[in-house]
């Protein structure tokens, strides 16, 4: 079944926080699932012997990744910002103990053989203190050694950092391509065939005083929060997963996404690069 909807709501369990995270989808790929991690990471950290990490504030956006991406343009480990934000951007073959399906690309763009795919997205976790959003991203950055490490030069603030592990069932289609002849076949919804386009947003919904008491009082290594139970939060009153799954979206657009289409939903041709691709809407939308 074709599942191209643009956007999915993390309706976390606790009733503190209602953040939005969107990630693109693969066309006609069911979704395994979407997993939302907190992370205390960073030179700013208290147990790295940083002041502490912050709460984010109302209103903050931010993005990463590039809708618009159809090649790697960094090498890897070359450190930049632009370079961490490739990385920060990557799949996993869920292969346990099998090397299949990994390549030089380092987990950028799409797999090249048959894999039970993870795609992962690190945001940014460092914050120039001033600015909710700006369309380039300047207003954040990327720890340097992404996972971990300092913030850059006019970054003095530390977020808890977020990173999003989402699986699809692409495996399911296994009989139906042969990877030794043929390139991936799946494409994501906004026309990109190559898988450099992946990205993830983040739209701050919490309420910012509960975050921070969480991110101060509840990684504790003599309790239960030490090892990442939500429940042993007391800042936190925990949803059970019925009530976050109810959490939807209602579509705002009138447009078949189900079913066998002649094409991608809206105005989304496939491109494929190896320069940034055009992005179009109805009012200029390629009639071929």
């Amino acid at each position: 079944m074709l599942r191209p909807s643009f956007v999915a709501l993390l309706a976390l369990l606790s009733t503190a926080g209602f953040a939005n995270a969107w990630f693109r989808v693969a066309c006609a790929v069911n979704n395994g699932g979407l997993l939302v991690y907190y992370q205390n990471r960073g030179d700013l950290d208290k147990k790295n012997g940083g002041p502490g990490l912050k709460a984010f504030p109302p209103g903050l956006r931010m993005i990463t990744g590039d809708p618009r991406r159809r090649s790697k343009k960094y090498p890897v480990g070359e450190g930049s910002q632009g370079e961490l934000s490739e990385r920060a951007i990557q799949w996993s073959c869920l292969r346990y103990g099998s090397a299949e399906g990994y390549d030089n690309t380092n987990g950028t763009g799409f797999p090249w053989t048959d894999c039970e795919s993870g795609f992962n997205v690190r945001l940014p976790a460092c914050w120039n203190g001033k600015d909710l959003y700006k369309d380039d991203q300047s207003h954040v950055a990327y720890l340097t050694g992404l996972d971990n490490g300092a913030c850059p030069s006019g970054y003095p603030v530390g977020f808890i950092k977020l990173f999003y592990e989402i699986t699809w069932d692409v495996h399911a289609f296994a009989s139906r391509w042969d990877p030794n002849t043929q390139k991936w076949p799946f494409v994501y919804a906004t026309g990109d065939p190559t898988g450099y386009s992946w990205h993830g947003d983040f739209q701050n919904g919490w309420d910012t005083t509960a975050l921070q008491n969480a991110i101060d009082q509840c990684d504790n290594p003599n309790d239960q929060t030490g090892n990442g139970v939500t429940e042993a939060c007391k800042f936190f009153t925990v949803n059970s997963a019925s009530t976050a799954d109810a959490c939807k979206i209602a579509p705002v657009v009138n447009e078949q996404v189900n079913g066998t289409l002649s094409k991608l939903p809206g105005c989304n041709p496939l491109q494929n690069g190896p320069g940034d691709a055009t992005m179009y809407s109805d009012s200029n939308c390629p009639t071929h």
